[in-house]
């Protein structure tokens, strides 16, 4: 059996920039991917193959609170969840750092403040190439330099949207994307305009995901060994029950075991406290690492919905993912609590907006796909999901996934959504959008893209699972680095700070296990 220094499961947001950060190292990494390398195919960007036949999601059933399975939104592929996302890429708000008052509850301080996470922000948004506008977004914590690249022009239609926002006294900011465009790498002449990105897998590669970005970087080093269609079932300890000795997996039907001196989860938050409560065993009884019994607990998704509106003016934006809105984030005038993010969106798919459509204006009607696709406006709004002992990921008796989950801080998710559509509503008023209506839905319990909680970090062994390295409390060679560590989940998308969090563990493992590699890392091409 071949040991190594360092086993990643998972390639995703932390499992991909982690494998980059110590890929320079020289040390023996093994990364541990349960998906395959998702095909480069005409169906990448064919929106009924994405959407409603769900080719690229997992075809396995989790079950929710009452026992019933659902088909969650997640993937399994070299690059997880990130070839997918609308690689928008927001620092947490300086303030999420701290405690915070809600209407129906409180999000707790992190024991690791804003200050000491910066410095990896500016490293992971370098290198996801980042385009934004440092100071355009009034919310955005203080930053010790500018984004990599400049913001991207929004397409026509979203441009005269912005500047009438901005004449009506808002404060519409561009949205931080995570994209190599070809002038950024110098090559001006290659024709690309990004079109069907939010949602979809781009093949172009222009969408700065953690498999470009991160393991295929990583694996121009020839320490770094990377195994595809290998599902990890089980941790094992040694004797003192305080090292993994052993990780478990099947791989084409057999089992296979590796050694590594350290283990590193990144297989998102629901999936790795899966794990850690599937390695239970006669030192660990309740789950591995999980001597404070918070394994699984404090699951936090979001409450994310979107809000179209239906306009008599004419949308030809593709890409549409341009600005974002903010200025609700801490609060409004009429409501002291925080409230949330309002960000356009990539194009809603044309079945998800016939049955939209025929939920607000009638099913017996006919709809023109084609027209409403190009008389619609797609916003996606998030409001915090406060933490609570309660909601919790859990096993049933064959193993499979139950998630135990009630929404929190729903009053300031409707405010939140009733003040997009004022805005929009006074956007018509003033400058005649001719706005039909308002379609939308709030995710359910399957929009587990923003899932995270579950392994909190912190000082204390007694209320957290990790230490502030993000190493397990109860284990030596045991960390976590996806969106686990979370004790809050703030209001914007968590993969940059995930990103971040992955920059600054590897940072801290160099330094303790006394390996050189890259200070920083810049964006590559």
């Amino acid at each position: 059996m071949t040991k190594y220094d360092v086993i990643i499961i998972g390639t995703g947001a932390g499992g991909g920039t982690l494998a980059r950060k110590l890929a320079p190292t020289g040390k023996r990494i093994l990364l541990l991917e349960r998906g395959q390398y998702l095909p480069k195919e005409i169906e990448n960007w064919n929106p009924r193959e994405v959407y409603t036949v769900g080719r690229y999601r997992t075809k396995e059933s989790w079950y929710d609170r009452d026992g019933n399975a659902f088909a969650p939104f997640t993937h399994y592929c070299v690059g997880g969840n990130t070839k997918m996302y609308g690689a928008a890429l927001l620092r947490l708000r300086e303030r999420d750092f701290q405690e915070t008052l809600h209407a129906n509850g409180i999000s707790p301080a992190w024991d690791v403040p804003y200050r000491d996470f910066e410095p990896y922000y500016l490293e992971a948004e370098r290198m996801y190439s980042v385009h934004g506008a440092r100071g355009a977004d009034s919310t955005e914590p203080y930053a010790g330099a500018p984004y990599p690249y400049p913001a991207m022009r929004p397409e026509p239609d979203m441009q005269e949207l912005f500047d009438n926002l901005e004449m009506l006294g808002h404060r519409p900011a561009p949205a931080p994307l995570g994209i190599r465009l070809p002038e950024d790498l110098r090559r001006p002449d290659t024709a690309a305009v990004p079109s069907l990105f939010d949602g979809y897998p781009d093949p172009t590669e222009m969408k700065a995901d953690s498999h470009v970005v991160g393991i295929k970087q990583a694996l121009t080093y020839d320490n770094v060994t990377l195994v595809t269609g290998i599902e990890v079932k089980k941790l094992l300890t040694d004797h003192t029950g305080k090292r993994v000795s052993k990780v478990m997996a099947m791989l084409d039907g057999d089992e296979v075991a590796f050694e590594g001196d350290v283990v590193f989860l990144a297989c998102g938050a629901i999936n790795s406290a899966a794990l850690l409560l599937r390695s239970a065993n006669a030192q660990h009884s309740n789950g591995l690492g999980n001597s404070s019994g918070l394994v699984g607990r404090n699951l936090m998704l979001h409450n994310n919905g979107t809000v179209l509106a239906v306009t008599g003016k004419a949308n030809n934006a593709l890409f549409q993912k341009a600005f974002l809105i903010s200025e609700f984030y801490h609060g409004a005038p009429d409501f002291s609590y925080p409230l949330g993010l309002i960000q356009l969106m990539g194009k809603t798919d044309p079945d998800t907006l016939l049955g939209l459509l025929q939920e607000e204006f009638g099913s017996d009607k006919e709809y023109d796909l084609d027209y409403y696709t190009r008389h619609t406006i797609d916003f996606f709004i998030t409001t915090e999901d406060l933490p609570k002992y309660e909601n919790q990921v859990k096993l049933m008796p064959d193993g499979s996934i139950q998630l135990i989950y009630n929404p929190t801080n729903l009053e300031a998710y409707q405010r939140l959504r009733q003040k997009l559509i004022t805005i929009l509503d006074n956007v018509d008023k003033s400058f005649g959008y001719d706005i039909k209506g308002y379609l939308g839905y709030k995710l359910g319990i399957s929009g587990v893209s923003h899932q995270s909680g579950t392994c909190r970090f912190g000082s204390d062994p007694d209320t957290s699972v990790l230490d502030l390295n993000c190493k397990a409390h109860d284990l030596d060679n045991l960390y976590v680095v996806d969106t686990s560590f979370f004790p809050s989940s703030g209001a914007v998308n968590p993969s940059l700070t995930a990103m971040a969090n992955a920059l600054r563990v590897g940072d801290h493992i160099m330094d303790k296990m006394r390996w050189r590699g890259d200070a920083r890392i810049n964006a590559m091409p």
